[in-house]
């Protein structure tokens, strides 16, 4: 499917957030925010996991919204450990139904973007909400997250090999959400050379 990119910007609580939109050819049936890795350990919009959810779900036939959090590329201010973070993909969404109409919205995001997203989750109504290695209580580096509840049809993906993030922590968040968790064998944090599991999973686990 051929799919078209373009750069913009949109409006965040500390200012100028740059993102990258990709479209099908055909007209979206939705709106797939999709968010990057922490920006304090490299993580932008060209992370290759995000780039490979913004890939699918143009095939999908979604217009893939990729935002660089703020202090990332060009997008303006400074790491807000997910609380600002949120604010901003929220405005986003908004500012995105505005530009695009008001298209189903399907949330997605990896690692710190998945501990972000589940925020986002619980203050908008989402048609869908894709997380790959979501982070939950202590993680690699010393930091702690408190992942929300998310809908019960939310896709959940984690490497098996995963050092970054523990399987236990993800266990313990899904377990009263009932939420199964999809494991990739062999893979790590940043599914190196799995990154064609976590598409056809996607692809196969997506209502038609």
């Amino acid at each position: 499917m051929t799919r078209t990119l373009e750069w913009a910007c949109f409006r965040g609580g500390a200012g100028r957030i740059e993102a990258a939109i990709e479209a099908p050819q055909a007209a979206a049936r939705g709106i797939a925010l999709v968010a990057h890795p922490h920006p304090l350990y490299g993580g932008t919009l060209n992370n290759k996991v995000v780039q490979t959810l913004a890939k699918v779900f143009v095939e999908l036939g979604y217009l893939a919204l990729r935002p660089n959090f703020r202090g990332a590329g060009a997008s303006e201010g400074e790491h807000d450990h997910g609380e600002g973070e949120t604010g901003d993909l929220v405005e986003i969404a908004g500012q995105a139904r505005e530009r695009f109409g008001e298209l189903p919205l399907v949330l997605a995001g990896f690692s710190f973007g998945a501990y972000v997203q589940t925020r986002v989750a619980n203050r908008l109504a989402p048609e869908r909400v894709v997380l790959i290695a979501p982070p939950s209580g202590f993680v690699a580096g010393g930091r702690s997250y408190r992942a929300e509840s998310v809908p019960p049809d939310t896709i959940v993906i984690h490497g098996e090999r995963d050092q970054t993030v523990p399987l236990a922590n993800v266990l313990d968040w899904v377990r009263p959400l009932d939420i199964p968790i999809v494991l990739v064998p062999d893979a790590d944090h940043f599914f190196h050379r799995r990154l064609h599991l976590i598409k056809s999973i996607v692809r196969g686990m997506w209502k038609s």
